[in-house]
């Protein structure tokens, strides 16, 4: 029951156990969500948390046997949540930075490109110009 519990984080997480013995046969188990193979973003301190439960070995297996309904399928399915709204929250930040580099760009003005391509305008000569000669600048 316990592996049928813990199928949503591994979908997200690699998990490592602690199992350790208290005293008055209570014993103490500890999940450790850790980076999945290939996963594209590290683990937040929230996420990485290790999730500990301390009871008796028949009341542990009670309460992973509730499956979704008891306290550790519960928190299971809220880490899952609070993950893919982190998930959302970095694929909308990126979206937003890409967006926001792509508007910093200059764009080639209109005027300046119809002006680069229109050629130059033909200059009239003085008034006082004869056909034939060059035009003198005194």
């Amino acid at each position: 029951m316990l592996i049928a519990s813990l199928l949503p984080l591994l979908s997200r997480y690699s998990l490592g156990f602690d199992l350790a013995a208290g005293p008055d046969e209570t014993v103490t188990l500890t999940i450790i969500p850790r980076k999945a193979e290939g996963a594209k973003h590290a683990l937040g301190t929230d996420e990485a948390r290790p999730i500990s439960i301390t009871a008796s070995a028949a009341e542990i297996d009670a309460e992973l046997a509730r499956g979704e309904e008891g306290a550790l399928g519960q928190l299971i399915a809220t880490r899952k949540a609070l993950a893919d709204q982190l998930a959302e929250q970095r694929a909308s930040a990126e979206a937003a930075k890409t967006s926001a580099a792509a508007k910093a760009k200059p764009a080639p003005s209109p005027a300046k490109s119809a002006a680069a391509a229109a050629p130059p305008p033909a200059s009239t000569p003085p008034a006082d110009a004869k056909p034939g000669e060059p035009a003198s600048l005194w």
